[in-house]
């Protein structure tokens, strides 16, 4: 079978080569799966630069999640079935004809998701959905989210809209602020405009902001903490400033306000199997009758990963750039 290796650390564009390697045979407990589509996440391009929280011993094929059919299983699986289309997130070695995964890792998809969007959905969408379960509001409640046009800004957004709760976007810049509006996605304001805070008391009704999910950190986590309720939570879910978290003391004590982190890996590995059910079963439903759909920009053959690797990483993409593999 064909598939992409890295010999050493470095840039993608650099170390990604391919070459034929014998199909991995499934051990106990574990399945098959022939490859359809696998996404290039930043968390795939930071471990071939040998930057993530792990090193694979090398040589390595890269490669977290994927769409694919069941192709071969181990003993002692019961279930999913050889020939079953099915979605895995936390993979190893996705980005090959085969792959090995464990049973229990992964998740049945309806034939009416396109694999475009069933091989994207395992990974983000599902940390959005345990981030918005985690935040415990209820419908008719106001939550704020900075970053909103961004895949989890916007995923929050729709995942919000579905169980009832209603979102206050921040956003930077007019053209963020159309796009947003456009999917229907509002109230949007733009934090660069003069009086934006003041704004954001008028189009939530003068209600209580009860959450707020920071994913720029620096002085705009002090921002969205200034719009929060009294007894409010901060959730600090990313910085994309690249600074560190920048908050009035004040408004801390005086607002009681709880300032937390949430790191969606860390989440996954802890949360009760009947929850982990519960969440994936809302976020496949979602994906059968059309209210998820995540767009691919760009595919690209396995032999190309180190060129689509480059292209992921090019600015004003709208979609995720995926690979396919040859095996189907």
């Amino acid at each position: 079978m064909q598939a992409v290796v890295i010999d050493e650390f470095g840039e993608p564009k650099d170390v990604l080569g391919t070459r034929e390697v014998p199909a991995p045979e499934p051990g106990p407990g574990e399945v098959r799966i022939a490859t359809i589509l696998s996404p290039i996440h930043n968390h795939d391009l930071a471990i071939i630069r040998g930057v993530y929280g792990y090193r694979p011993p090398l040589p390595a094929t890269p490669g977290t999640e994927a769409v694919g059919v069941v192709d071969a299983v181990g003993a002692g699986v019961t279930g999913p079935e050889v020939g079953q289309r099915v979605a895995v997130a936390g993979a190893r070695a996705a980005w090959a004809d085969f792959f090995l995964a464990r049973a229990d890792q992964v998740v049945p998809i309806p034939p009416s998701v396109p694999d475009e969007t069933a091989c994207q959905l395992l990974a983000m969408p599902l940390s959005s959905l345990m981030l918005l379960d985690d935040l415990r509001v209820q419908p008719g409640q106001w939550i704020a989210v900075n970053a909103a046009n961004g895949a989890v800004g916007r995923q929050v957004n729709l995942f919000a809209r579905q169980r009832g709760v209603r979102v206050l976007s921040l956003v930077r810049g007019p053209e963020s602020v159309r796009a947003l509006e456009q999917l229907g996605y509002g109230p949007v304001l733009d934090t660069e405009v003069d009086g934006w805070a003041a704004r954001a008391a008028e189009v939530t009704g003068g209600e209580p902001i009860v959450r707020g999910v920071d994913q720029v950190s620096g002085r705009a986590a002090d921002a969205l903490m200034s719009l929060l309720a009294p007894r409010g939570e901060l959730v600090s879910f990313g910085a994309l400033s690249g600074q560190p978290l920048s908050i009035d003391t004040g408004a801390v004590i005086f607002k009681q306000a709880v300032v937390k982190g949430f790191w969606g890996q860390q989440r996954s590995a802890e949360i009760d199997r009947d929850d982990y059910v519960r969440l994936i079963t809302e976020l496949v439903g979602w994906a059968a009758d059309g209210t998820v759909r995540l767009d691919v920009q760009a595919e690209f053959p396995l032999d190309r990963a180190g060129e689509a690797a480059v292209v992921s990483e090019t600015p004003g993409r709208n979609g995720k750039v995926v690979l396919r593999a040859g095996a189907r």
